[in-house]
């Protein structure tokens, strides 16, 4: 007999939930610059410095156009500024500025929080473990995109 699976459904269930508590933690906080998904966008940058467009997508997993129209409206926020390849003319660096890294300290608090509610009443080994799995799945599906 097999046993029906439901991780597909359940992480996708999971991402909806998630999203609507992190915008909710972000309005909490006077965040309205910016959502959830210009945050992850906010914080690969943050991590890793300025970025190509390509480097962002595989970091976020944001789909190229997705991305474009997501940079643009951050950059007529003033959040992140274009900067062209001096070396090849056809490509362009992604860098925050000095107004989005006003609210790291913000995005930090709030990332925080998510993992304390995502995380409640789990141990440290159900977390290694769990974050293991998911790994494993994301290699799976990352496999067969290609």
């Amino acid at each position: 007999m097999v046993t029906k699976a439901y991780g597909g459904f359940l992480l996708s269930q999971i991402r909806h939930l998630s999203g609507r508590v992190f915008e909710k933690l972000l309005k909490e906080s006077g965040v309205d610059i910016f959502n959830g998904a210009q945050g992850r966008i906010l914080y690969v940058l943050w991590e890793h410095g300025q970025l190509t467009i390509t480097e962002i997508g595989k970091l976020t997993s944001l789909a190229k156009t997705t991305l474009t129209s997501m940079l643009d409206r951050m950059e007529a926020n003033g959040l992140i500024e274009r900067i062209p390849d001096k070396r090849n003319r056809r490509q362009t660096f992604i860098s925050v500025t000095e107004k989005a890294n006003q609210y790291r300290e913000k995005y930090d608090s709030i990332s925080d929080k998510m993992n304390e509610i995502f995380y409640h009443g789990f141990t440290e080994d159900e977390m290694i473990c769990f974050e293991n799995q998911l790994r494993r799945i994301i290699k799976n599906l990352e496999k067969e995109g290609e």
